[in-house]
């Protein structure tokens, strides 16, 4: 190698209507990118658009909901702007949730969200923890960013509370603390899978040198050796400047057939190593660009002529759809892309079976093998705290993307 540099289990029945609303929405909103955490360049610093002020009531923790089970929701709701958007859309989502709850009939109210500000930061979202234990939560929802959550998972290993954190770092991911995030150990294994059931051998990757493109090569690694495979090659990159001279490097292999498949999983610089490999002449035939979920509802990466057959890995595009009406009625703007989780996260929280369970939450129904259906389809939580998504894979093309395999695991 050249290195350079399901079935439905507990939150079925309560997301059974919800699974008809999906089946029956129209085209996705997708707004922004689902990957928020990881800074310094990622795709976290892509801009994310602000968010209506969330319709809750003043105090420093607002609760809804009428069950009996206390559940705390840890988000920035102060602090940087567009941090604390992203928290306030998601803080949205969860109400929603809950009226979801309120107005079925069939489905039991166990739980009292109570909603507690994070500040952003990792000092206030251990006192937000604190606060959640000492008043009774059972579970921890939330917060967003990896040291956050890794601040409130270890308050809640201490107090024998589990949390189902947001971030997408799978570094926050423990025993007890879930991530409900599409994490790249996830995208990679999908994506590797369907490339070794079409035959191609010779895979690379360029990666950049961030802390989520680290995180997205460990993956590429991990999940490569895991399918079978030997990767030929691994670059990492600082800027899309350097997409050339990667280019040039993997010429050769390309040519002798050595590298048949490259994962480019950077929205931000995927469109110039596209331009670059078609300027030298290599064609879908050649070579197979493997993107990721960040991918999806990018128009830079739609709109590039040069990654036309490209493939990458998506959650069910269903979910955002079909709870973006209420959303925008009740709140006067559109959803941000990740208040599917805090939706997902609120209606598991309520499922009879883990919220009355002795003792709530408790890790064997958290990591049952048959999984849960949630906003973004089916997923599953492990025993080291990560989660699986039955992704979706999907092809650029003229015109739009195409579904390439349905949903799996």
């Amino acid at each position: 190698m050249t290195t350079h540099r399901l079935t439905c289990h507990g939150i079925a029945g309560a997301l059974m209507a919800m699974a008809v609303l999906a089946l029956s929405a129209c085209s996705p909103i997708q707004i922004g990118s689902r990957t928020l955490d990881f800074g310094g360049g990622g795709p976290s610093a892509q801009s994310i658009p602000s968010q209506p002020a969330p319709m809750m009531p003043s105090g420093p923790v607002q609760s809804f909901g009428r069950g009996p089970v206390q559940v705390a929701l840890l988000l920035p709701l102060t602090g940087d702007p567009a941090v604390s958007g992203v928290g306030q859309s998601l803080a949205n989502a969860s109400r929603l949730a809950i009226a979801f709850i309120e107005a079925n009939p069939n489905i039991a109210e166990n739980i009292t969200i109570s909603l507690r500000d994070t500040g952003g930061t990792v000092g206030g979202a251990t006192a937000a923890a604190s606060a959640a234990v000492t008043a009774g939560a059972k579970l921890i929802l939330g917060p967003l960013k990896t040291e956050e959550v890794t601040a409130v998972g270890a308050v809640g290993r201490s107090s024998g509370v589990p949390v189902i954190g947001f971030s997408n770092n799978p570094a926050a991911a423990s025993p007890g603390v879930y991530l409900l995030s599409v994490l790249p150990d996830m995208e990679m294994k999908r994506s590797l899978n369907w490339i070794k059931a079409q035959g191609r051998r010779g895979i690379a990757g360029a990666f950049p040198a961030t802390p989520y493109g680290q995180a997205q090569e460990t993956a590429f690694r991990q999940q490569a050796v895991i399918a079978g495979f030997a990767p030929t090659a691994v670059y990492t990159f600082s800027s899309a400047g350097e997409a050339q001279q990667i280019v040039n490097q993997a010429m050769d292999p390309i040519k002798r057939g050595m590298i048949d498949t490259l994962y480019l999983p950077d929205r931000a610089t995927a469109p110039s190593f596209g331009a670059s490999l078609a300027q030298a002449g290599v064609t879908p035939d050649m070579l197979q660009i493997v993107g990721s979920a960040d991918w999806e509802g990018d128009p830079a990466i739609a709109g590039a002529p040069q990654l036309s057959g490209a493939i990458y890995p998506a959650v069910d595009p269903a979910g955002v759809a079909a709870i973006s009406a209420d959303y925008q009625r009740q709140f006067g703007g559109p959803p941000h892309a990740l208040a599917t989780i805090a939706y997902t996260a609120t209606i598991l929280a309520n499922v009879n079976t883990l919220s009355m369970a002795n003792p709530p939450y408790n890790p064997v129904l958290m990591t049952s093998a048959q999984g849960f259906n949630g906003r973004d389809g089916v997923f599953r939580f492990l025993g080291n705290g990560k989660a699986e998504y039955a992704l979706v894979l999907k092809k650029v093309a003229p015109g739009g993307t195409q579904v390439v395999e349905p949903a799996g695991l």
